[in-house]
Order: structure tokens, then sequence, then C-alpha cells
């Protein structure tokens, strides 16, 4: 498979941000754009795989940077993001949509166009979904699913899918059911597969076990969410 990839200089405002663009170089013509969205680390290794990951799949794909430069890797700077990004819906939904805005600029990537975030990143790309960005589909895996600004009816255009573990303790089954709630009441197009046993950062294949207590890899509810997200992108992404 000869994935293509190169860094993305973009910016959100003031703020300088680099994305690592990831496309199928032996596809002609432009391809079905993905914004993925990095967790709490920022833009690291599992970030980079997943994007060759979904590229591999025909997709052109951006791991965009939610944080700017000098802030992954130094763990007081990330927390110090991540909190104002979570407590500031307006700040990360807006700086998604920077994300979206280098995307479309790609000639690579086609519309429409999809948003998947792991962790933090499920929690924004579900921001995203619920301003009313336009997006054909949102995915969420082992994401945080509560929120402080709530869907309204009718806002939300983007098809919905939430991957979830259902023994994750840093999403706990009353946020689960109030984020059932807030789909339902905004009418939108929504599902949610929740996969026995696993914990929170599923996907996390090089995750140390105990290391961050209710984190853990589970090769099944890896394989089976991707599985998942793949026939929910055919299905939302068909040109």
């Amino acid at each position: 498979m000869n994935i293509t990839t190169r860094d993305l200089s973009y910016r959100d405002l003031d703020t300088p941000l680099t994305g690592l663009f990831c496309w199928n170089g032996t596809r002609e013509g432009p391809q079905p754009g993905i914004l993925l969205i990095h967790g709490g680390a920022g833009l690291d290794a599992h970030a980079r795989e997943q994007a060759c990951r979904y590229a591999a799949l025909g997709y052109a794909v951006l791991a965009c940077d939610m944080f700017g430069d000098g802030i992954a890797g130094d763990r007081e700077r990330v927390m110090k993001c991540l909190l104002s990004l979570r407590d500031d819906p307006d700040r990360l939904v807006r700086r998604g949509q920077a994300g979206l805005a280098a995307l479309a600029g790609c000639p690579e990537a086609a519309g429409p166009a999809a948003a998947v975030g792991f962790c933090f990143g499920g929690m924004a790309a579900l921001a995203l979904a619920r301003a009313g960005t336009n997006l054909a589909a949102v995915v969420s895996i082992h994401g945080s699913l509560a929120t402080s600004a709530p869907a309204q009816p009718g806002a939300v255009t983007a098809k919905i899918l939430a991957c979830h573990g259902a023994a994750d303790p840093h999403v706990p089954p009353a946020d689960v059911a109030a984020f059932a709630a807030e789909m339902n009441h905004a009418g939108a197009d929504w599902q949610l597969i929740m996969y026995g046993q696993a914990q929170h950062g599923f996907t996390h294949q090089h995750a140390v076990p105990g290391a961050v207590p209710g984190v853990a890899y589970d090769r099944l509810a890896d394989e089976r969410s991707f599985a998942a997200v793949r026939a929910f992108l055919a299905e939302t992404l068909a040109q």
C-alpha cells in the first residue's frame, strides 16, 4: 500500500498548527476527506498510525493538530490546553473547523467529509456535530460523551457513530445515558456501539497495562470498532 504523507501547516486565528496529511497515492483523483482528531497526548504515534490506517481504506486523511506548537510532550501545557478547550466549546469547535478548512484546501481531498476522533478527539468530533458543522459523518472512538453545550433540536446534520468501551471508568453509564437522551432530543441520526469488557483507550495498541488506571488495549474492541467505522464511512461518504 502506497500511503503518501506530508506535514501540513495551517492556523486557527493566531495559533500556528501542524497536522499530518495522508492519502493513498495509488488511487486516481480526489478521495473523500477525513479529519482525524488526536487524543489527549496530542498528534502522537497513535494518531499518525490511525491516519495511515484510514488512508489505506481510500480516504484523504488530515491528522489535525488541536494544541499548536510546543504543547505536546509537556504534560503541564497539555493539561492546560485540554481543559481550556474542553471548557470553551466554541473555541474547541473553531479549532476543529480550522482543520476542516485545511483539509478542504488539499487537492487530494474531496467532499463530503467526516471527522473521526479518539478520546479527547472523540469529544472534539462530537462538538463539531453538536455545533451543526457541515459534515457527512462524525465518529467518536472511546471519546468523552459529556458536554456543556448539548445539541439543540435540528442542529445535528452529520450522522453519528460512537464506539464505547462498556468498562470505561472515564465515561460512566450516566454519561452514556445522557448522550443517548441528548441525541434523541436533537433528532440526530446516531448510533452507539458498546464493547463488553473494553476500557478507555481500547485502540491504543502500545498502551502499557496498568500504567494509566482504566486505560487498556483491547484487540477485539479495536478490530470490531474499526470494522464498524469502516462500514459507517462507506455508507456515509459514498459518492
